[in-house]
């Protein structure tokens, strides 16, 4: 499992879809949608650049979907003129349409201003609980209603996943854009909640339009075909998803699990199904070794956390046999925080770091009590003076400690491949999860950024004690 920036809660290697053709599949899905909803042309014809002159005629509808003139039927069909207007537009004209719907379409600061003394000047409890609503009613954005529009189309939901996407490139070119996306995340994050997400376990057995998807969403270990999609729902593995009732047949995220007897130390076990094929009822360790966020555009929303724990408590109800739910996790930032900081903190230097792993051998103990400081100590600034240390440097430990999980070992050459040993000097790490214990250590962490950590990692920090 591999973190990528951008995506903090969600171990993986690329941006869920592969990258080829990335764009041209998001926005021909768009474009799909938007025929869905439209038989006709657009009314609403704009230069790909959209230059000043067409952003006035997109502002205009933009003001009438948003206010609803006409009705909701009438500002329905607006939204879906404004998703083909967007699609028309070239990049210069897409980054133009997010900057004219961040800066114009905010709340408005001399309402707000306005609403605030209401309420400071409220002579009665009544009358402040009502200059209050209305305090709330004028905080929430122009362009709230704009969104909300799109979710009402039969895959609008979809499609403001994929208008997300095409904006977190951009978005911290300006707070304003930062703005935006985060009342857009806010937005998708209300409507992907747990209590509308669906937990099925996926089989050979599952509609080849879902399985297909796997494939293509795959974005930790890739999966080679068909041959090794069975292998990976096979006996002794298990795949769960999350689906949401608007997008039935496109899974939001993934996990992959095997099943062995011990903990794993080594990823090309758990890689190879001819290698262990353990019936579930029979092992009793459960390993998560890939986690795929299938879209970009929910980046931030939190959604590895409720599978992982909705996942374990599906398992132990069926498996009771289960002693160790844990990863086999990557250390993607390591590397490049050893050549950077690590290497000047020790008597290392990066050119001792044999490109031959056999001859990295006699520098093991060293290297992984690196890997141990690392996820332990190594923390981001935090902006939050409460807490003693910020979240951890490595989001894939962030994610996981934030999760409830502990730090249980460091696995030395565990993924010798030269993306393992270019990322992480082929080390690996197990995370544990104790199900009594998973909200006290989440707790734990986010309130004080502290690890939990199992005797061997301690004793790998006190190598003396």
């Amino acid at each position: 499992m591999e973190a990528v920036p951008e995506r903090p809660d969600i171990e993986q290697k690329g941006g869920g879809r592969r990258q080829t053709g990335n764009v041209q599949t998001r926005l021909e899905r768009m474009w799909g949608q938007i025929r869905s909803w439209r038989a006709d042309s657009s009314e609403l014809h704009l230069r790909p650049d959209l230059p000043e002159r067409d952003t006035t005629k997109l502002r205009e509808l933009l003001d009438a979907t948003i206010d609803g003139r006409g009705g909701e039927m009438a500002a329905r069909k607006r939204a879906t003129e404004i998703g083909a207007c967007f699609l028309a537009l070239d990049e210069d004209g897409r980054r133009r349409f997010f900057e004219l719907i961040a800066n114009e379409y905010d709340h408005d600061d001399a309402e707000v201003d306005a609403a605030m003394d209401a309420v400071r000047e409220a002579p009665t409890s009544a009358a402040r609980a009502e200059a209050e609503n209305e305090l709330r009613n004028i905080l929430r954005p122009k362009r709230d209603r704009l969104f909300r529009r799109f979710v009402g189309l039969q895959g609008g939901l979809s499609f403001l996943v994929d208008l997300r996407e095409e904006l977190l490139p951009i978005r911290n070119e300006t707070p304003e854009l930062r703005a935006l996306d985060h009342d857009l995340r806010i937005v998708l994050a209300r409507f992907f909640d747990i209590g509308l997400l669906r937990l099925e376990r996926l089989t050979w057995d599952s509609p080849a339009v879902v399985l297909e998807k796997l494939i293509e969403y795959e974005a930790v270990h890739e999966i080679k075909g068909w041959d090794d999609l069975r292998g990976r729902l096979n006996t002794g593995r298990r795949c769960y998803a999350f689906f949401h009732p608007a997008m039935a047949d496109d899974p939001v995220i993934f996990v992959e699990v095997a099943f062995t007897n011990g903990v794993p130390t080594q990823l090309e076990p758990l890689l190879n199904h001819s290698m262990d094929q353990t019936d579930p009822s029979n092992a009793d360790t459960a390993t998560f070794y890939s986690i795929s966020n299938c879209h970009y555009g929910l980046a931030g929303v939190s959604l590895g956390d409720l599978l992982i724990k909705s996942v374990v408590d599906e398992l132990l109800r069926e498996f009771p046999n289960l002693e160790n739910l844990v990863t086999l996790s990557p250390i993607p930032g390591f590397r490049k925080w050893f050549d950077e900081t690590a290497s000047h903190i020790r008597a290392l230097v990066p050119s001792e770091i044999p490109e031959d792993r056999s001859e990295a051998a006699d520098l093991q103990p060293e290297l992984q009590r690196l890997a141990a400081q690392y996820l332990v100590d190594e923390r981001r600034e935090s902006a939050n003076p409460k807490m003693l240390t910020a979240r951890a440097i490595d989001s894939v430990a962030h994610f996981h400690l934030s999760n409830g999980a502990e730090i249980a070992a460091i696995n030395w050459l565990a993924n010798p491949t030269p993306t393992g040993w270019s990322r992480s000097l082929g080390m690996m790490v197990n995370y544990r999860y104790v199900p009594n214990k998973i909200e006290e250590r989440h707790d734990t962490y986010a309130e004080t950024g502290r690890a939990a950590i199992s005797d061997e990692i301690s004793k790998l920090l006190k190598p003396d004690t």
